[in-house]
């Protein structure tokens, strides 16, 4: 058995004569040797899993992406014939119906393990309001493990499984991932099914997942996101694969002066600067962005009244059978009756102001890196005062549902005492490839090994490069490019960055006149000589190709270009009439030098 079981060094084993049942037998040995009760609330009989295992039938990765891959479930998400607990035994009950996301997992050839422990209702970031053992953070137990997924991370941090599943309200599916140097991917809102979840805010709750690398990440979330027409906050939301390759152009957004929180802790403010530089080694430097809307944002979480939420989400306990709760849980959903109707109302009215002036920051940015959490905090600081340290680990997560923002959580350096540190890469909805794209490269750089395992740290490539069935490869010189004005006209229609290739040297490439905006103009030579031109590859739905091109005006057409790796993609080219007058910028060998050029 691999010393941490990604999914393609368990299937590398699998192809080689791993059973699948050696793989479950692993899994419950490394919960044994772990020593910490407070992991699972409830665990699938290892016989059951067993059995699970020898039902998969024969290796088949291809009709069965996470075949025999180990993973675990929170114990606010419905598994049919597993009590869900939400960490309070006395709201159990024993659902008839699977999570339709978790149903998807398990069709796809994932065994369970078991349910896993939690902040209780999924309220907190802490991990440790439970009425069962809490789980041992796995890097260090002095300190918190995190919450509320908190069972959910250390399960994965520890190797016993591949993946779990999380929730994500404020920060769930992130600031455990951060205390426990794994992945944590919170997906935009809507592409996960919440049918089956106990819901805390129900109009910003998702399904979220841990994973020991991005890749193991990303592959469980396509495996689990899908339009799901009975869940009345499931959205069709076309969220592009994640590109193999990392788009050229990609702008970074970091905290400017005033939004760098680390409660005056120098190790982890130091670790912070340290993965940053090696983020703006890999995409370039970082723009520093005012996080004040967001901050502002987050402000209206717990002071105002999205607190009533929560209510509403346990009304029947919180007003039949209080004493049923947690303290903390008690204290701070208690904290809701405070607010009226017209409250509720002013809140909405105040976040779309709010929300409002934290969007522009898409205008200069694509990915916005930050904190994971200011500090880790202990266990004694929490027992001390359970409030602040937990307000505190949100600082950089309580915006994001908020906003309908994308995050991922990825391990960067550790900090110099050993422990680890890490940062949350945001994005706008729907822009959860391209953040896979980033965080597998930056986990890759950062490393060295993952969770408390001695496993390394994988190469970033995290797909494929060639376009899928059903996907058209088109090739972009101008300013379809990423991070150019028009690519957004891919990405609204569920394109895929692919790779970033030049032409054969046969083409010419022009700035065409008229305008603004200025065109390009690519134009293959009838001799065959010419320069070679980067262009970037996308993957177009075939949904969306015949919209795309319907709108490409006059002298421009779609024709096939011979690119340098051997690929014929479809592409923009001009016709030969339409480059009178126009400049030739060929010896540039590319759009963004002369748009570059003509700004400088």
């Amino acid at each position: 058995m691999p010393p941490f079981p990604t999914i393609p060094t368990l299937h590398a084993a699998y192809a080689a004569g791993l059973d699948a049942r050696d793989a479950v037998i692993e899994a419950y040995r490394r919960l044994a040797a772990a020593d910490d009760p407070g992991i699972f609330i409830s665990l699938v009989p290892e016989a059951a899993a067993m059995a699970a295992a020898a039902a998969l039938g024969p290796f088949d990765p291809v009709k069965k992406p996470l075949w025999g891959v180990p993973f675990a479930v929170k114990d606010n998400v419905d598994v049919a014939g597993l009590p869900t607990t939400a960490a309070c035994p006395g709201f159990a009950y024993t659902p008839d119906e699977t999570a339709p996301a978790v149903a998807r997992l398990l069709a796809a050839g994932a065994i369970l393990i078991g349910k896993t422990n939690l902040d209780q209702f999924a309220t907190g970031l802490v991990g440790l309001r439970t009425p069962y053992p809490a789980p041992r953070n796995a890097c260090d137990p002095t300190y918190v493990p995190g919450g509320s997924s908190s069972g959910s991370a250390v399960a994965v941090a520890r190797g016993i499984v591949a993946f779990a599943v999380g929730t994500d309200t404020a920060g769930s599916g992130r600031v455990p991932a951060g205390l426990n140097n794994i992945v944590g991917l919170k997906p935009s809102l809507g592409a996960v099914s919440s049918r089956g979840m106990v819901p805390a805010c129900r109009t910003l709750d998702t399904l979220s997942i841990f994973a020991g690398t991005v890749a193991d990440a990303d592959a469980a979330f396509r495996t689990m996101a899908g339009y799901d027409p009975l869940d009345p906050w499931s959205r069709p939301l076309p969220v592009a694969p994640a590109p193999a390759g990392l788009p050229s152009g990609v702008r970074l957004g970091v905290p400017d002066a005033g939004g760098r929180r680390f409660g005056g802790d120098p190790l982890s403010e130091v670790a912070f600067d340290a993965t940053l530089g090696e983020l703006e080694a890999i995409v370039g430097p970082g723009l520093p962005v005012d996080l004040a809307p967001m901050f502002a944002v987050a402000d209206l979480l717990y002071d105002g009244p999205w607190v009533a939420e929560r209510y509403a989400a346990i009304r029947a306990v919180m007003e039949d059978r209080p004493e049923i709760l947690h303290p903390t849980t008690r204290a701070v959903i208690a904290g809701a009756v405070v607010h009226t109707a017209a409250d509720a109302f002013a809140g909405l009215y105040r976040l779309a102001e709010r929300r409002r002036a934290a969007e522009t920051v898409w205008g200069s940015v694509d990915v916005l890196a930050v904190p994971t959490f200011p500090r880790p905090r202990t266990a004694a600081d929490v027992e001390a005062d359970p409030i602040g340290p937990n307000a505190e680990l949100g600082t950089y997560t309580n915006f994001v549902n908020l906003l309908d923002w994308c995050a991922l959580a990825v391990p960067g350096f550790p900090r110099t005492d050993g422990f680890p540190s890490g940062v949350t890469l945001l994005g706008p909805r729907g822009h959860d490839g391209l953040l896979a794209a980033v965080g597998a490269r930056l986990h890759a750089a950062c490393g060295p090994t993952v969770g408390v395992t001695t496993a390394a740290v994988p190469s970033a490539k995290i797909g494929p490069s060639r376009a899928r069935p059903g996907e058209i490869e088109i090739a972009v010189v101008g300013a379809h490019l990423s991070g150019l004005p028009l690519n957004r006209e891919l990405t609204e229609r569920g394109a895929r960055f692919l790779r970033a290739v030049t032409t054969e040297p046969r083409y010419k490439l022009y700035a065409l006149p008229g305008g603004p905006p200025t065109r390009p103009g690519l134009l293959r030579t009838a001799d065959g000589r010419g320069g070679t031109i980067d262009t970037e590859v996308w993957a177009l739905p075939t949904a969306g190709f015949g919209d795309f091109v319907s709108g490409i005006p006059a002298p421009l057409g779609i024709g096939t270009l011979h690119l340098s790796d051997g690929t014929r993609p479809k592409g923009f080219l001009v016709e030969a009439a339409g480059v009178a007058g126009a400049e030739e910028i060929t010896h540039l060998g590319s759009w963004r030098r002369y748009v570059a050029d003509r700004a400088a």
